[in-house]
């Protein structure tokens, strides 16, 4: 079983995907839009001017895959209540992608060592996705 986070991002998809691509090096591995789409969207179901937006799109981090959409364009934007955990190989990786994530952002909690990490820390990037970047002990 693999669970993948997808997350929406109510017309910014576009915008999401450069950045992660820039702050964590992420490839796009596939990318939809609703105007390519072999199904048009039922009607009503698609906010007006909507079709060059992603209806689904695949990156790989490292490892792991997380989707992207821009949604259809009726959803409030905003992600709360969750966070996305990142494990970086090292020190230095991890002071690059927190430094990266939080650029336009917010840094919650510091790079620094605890006691479940060589280094811990939370930030929230200019979406307001919450990533937490650890180095395991």
């Amino acid at each position: 079983m693999t669970i993948k986070p997808y997350l929406f991002f109510s017309g910014r998809a576009d915008e999401a995907i450069a950045f992660y691509q820039k702050a964590l090096g992420a490839e796009v591995n596939f990318l939809l839009r609703f105007d390519e789409s072999p199904e048009p969207p039922p009607p009503g179901a698609l906010a007006p001017d909507w079709g060059k937006k992603i209806m689904h799109s695949c990156l790989r981090i490292g490892d792991s895959e997380i989707f992207l959409s821009d949604g259809c364009g009726t959803l409030t934007p905003g992600f709360n209540g969750f966070g996305v955990s990142l494990e970086a190989k090292s020190v230095a990786e991890a002071e690059r992608m927190f430094g990266a994530l939080a650029d336009g952002g917010e840094a919650r909690m510091p790079m620094g060592e605890t006691f479940f990490a060589v280094t811990f820390g939370m930030a929230v990037d200019r979406f307001g996705v919450l990533w937490m970047i650890i180095v395991p002990k």
